[in-house]
């Protein structure tokens, strides 16, 4: 059995900067990856990460536009944080490596977002996410940072209330082990698989959050799920919200601007829920063209397309066959982003000593019930950073726990069984099944007997995935034994989904539902917090909003 005395799980952002925070402190700390730590999904992020620099701008105008894209859900103490501690942490990666665009007067090039009454989003071009990636994996790599990639993490040792290690899978070698640690870090991303179309990698299958729930964290804010506005109608590639900040125009069959109807002061740069909301009900009304929006960078004119978004110049043609600079992009919402995922204090600390989470993984809250672009990567690195901060305070006077063996042979019986299954079920299958099921009825826009279809579906998926057999028998980099584990994590974060919908009866932010269409302040202003009992069945109670600075009000752009 390994070692060490942090186990960072997850090798995107959130992971790398609370490594670097660790290892430039001396700390022994392992990275833990499912993929080569450039390949994290971190790197498809495209427009941009916010901080207020400009002199006519202030961290408290973003911290104020922050409560009012999370629609008054976000907890202010959290919020404050990540809007104040903005501009250092991006001083600080720029320091590290990390080239953004730049101004005329030599500073960092900042462009509008959605929701934002600044433009306050620093950019390198329309792959700023790829550049922080690879910037902070260089600095990972400079401090001689241990890195098992292409290890799957199955299970999450507590004894005495205290996490003692990770159980992992070498995909590989088909080897199971145990990692003993003082301190777990989980930054494993989200889990937008459990959609059909949707902006992710096909790796993003909340492992981290399922991982957790088994163990007895609670999950917070699940039923909050962000349909990004602009993705290609094929693929559900994301098409960045830069785009729109370098201004572009949404269109329907008609020609017409429409979110000079939904959103008249803000328009394309109204809040993320709003504008997917704007889109989906213009398809449904019959103003679609074939299921799909159209959005129009063409009077951009070529120079500034191929300058500011050459990514999207390329993704278009090579996906949709289509050349933006001189047509428009066929578009639609698709899932993007969990604003919900595991519990953590502002130190990403959980309610289990010991153990914590940064990034997509995690629930501050920061997003509330809805994310303003440009917040993400910024999440990853101030909450990166402090959690590593807070850990290598907490690792210091202590010594390691007793690791709970009986969990690596729990996980290999469980895959062994996998391998030898002689159902007939296939997990790819039941995968498609989940996916469409959940976009159709647990998407955009919600009801309780569409939901409630949902969850049946999911009861009687869970029931069939006790069937599944695998093609591939194989130990050596048996992704087909992967698959399935990653589906029944999905089918676990899809159950959590469905049912904190359906438990909220209203509509805020990102949760629309047509049969409660109004925010209620008075009955539903507080955090919803998932569990398993000791049956496996899904269990809820509440936590309250933390209100400091600003009371909720209407939420218009």
């Amino acid at each position: 059995m390994l070692k060490h005395d942090v186990v960072i799980v997850g090798a995107g952002l959130a992971g790398l900067r609370a490594c670097v925070e660790l290892r430039k402190n001396g700390i022994d700390a392992i990275i833990v990856s499912k993929v080569y730590p450039t390949r994290s999904h971190s790197g498809a992020a495209q427009g941009g990460v916010n901080a207020a620099f400009d002199k006519d701008d202030s961290w408290e105008s973003h911290f104020f536009d922050t409560v009012k894209g999370s629609d008054y859900l976000g907890d202010q103490d959290a919020i404050e944080i990540l809007t104040s501690e903005a501009p250092a942490n991006i001083l600080d990666l720029q320091k590290m490596g990390v080239i953004f665009n730049r101004n005329d007067e030599g500073g960092i090039a900042q462009r509008p977002f959605g929701g934002q009454s600044f433009p306050r989003s620093c950019y390198y071009a329309d792959a700023v996410g790829h550049m922080m990636l690879h910037g902070l994996f260089d600095n990972v790599l400079k401090y001689k940072t241990k890195i098992l990639y292409e290890y799957f993490v199955t299970g999450l040792s507590v004894n005495n209330g205290r996490v003692t290690g990770v159980v992992t899978y070498d995909i590989k070698t088909g080897k199971f082990e145990g990692i003993a640690a003082k301190a777990v870090l989980f930054a494993t991303g989200g889990y937008g698989q459990v959609y059909s179309s949707n902006t992710n990698a096909l790796i993003n299958t909340g492992d981290g959050m399922a991982v957790a729930l088994r163990a007895g964290v609670p999950l917070m804010d699940m039923e909050f799920v962000q349909f990004h506005p602009t993705t290609l109608k094929s693929t559900g590639i994301l098409v960045t919200e830069g785009a729109r900040g370098e201004g572009a125009y949404l269109l329907n069959s008609l020609g017409v601007r429409f979110m000079s109807k939904y959103a008249p002061k803000a328009m394309e740069l109204a809040s993320r829920d709003i504008v997917a909301r704007a889109e989906q009900t213009e398809i449904n009304e019959g103003r679609g063209v074939d299921g799909a929006i159209l959005l129009d960078v063409r009077h951009l004119g070529k120079e500034r397309i191929m300058e500011r978004l050459p990514q999207i110049l390329q993704l278009s043609i090579d996906f949709e066959g289509v050349n933006p600079i001189y047509e428009p992009i066929p578009i639609r919402p698709g899932a993007h982003y969990s604003m919900g995922g595991i519990k953590t204090d502002n130190d990403g600390k959980t309610l289990v000593e010991g153990f914590y989470s940064a990034g997509e993984s995690a629930c501050v809250s920061v997003h509330g019930a809805n994310r303003l672009g440009g917040n993400s990567l910024l999440d990853t690195v101030v909450f990166g950073r402090r959690a590593g901060i807070s850990i290598a305070k907490y690792i210091k006077d202590i010594d390691y726990g007793d690791f709970d063996g009986s969990l690596v042979k729990r996980d290999e019986e469980i895959f062994e069984r996998l391998r030898n299954s002689k159902g007939n079920e296939r997990h790819g299958l039941l995968k498609t099944e989940l996916q469409e099921d959940m976009r159709k009825n647990v998407g955009v826009f919600r009801e309780r007997s569409l939901m409630e279809n949902a969850i049946k579906k999911i009861e009687e998926l869970k029931e069939r995935s006790k069937n599944i057999a695998l093609d591939d028998k194989s130990k050596l980099f048996n992704t087909d034994i992967i698959e399935a584990f990653e589906f029944n994590n999905i089918l676990l974060i899809a159950e959590v989904i469905a049912r904190g919908a359906v438990l909220r009866k209203e509509s805020r932010g990102a949760h629309y539902r047509n049969d409660f269409p109004e925010r209620d302040d008075e009955n539903w202003l507080k955090h919803t917090l998932a569990r398993l009992n000791g049956k496996g069945k899904v269990e809820f109670n509440f936590t309250p909003v933390k209100i400091t600075k600003f009371k909720p009000q209407p939420r218009t752009y």
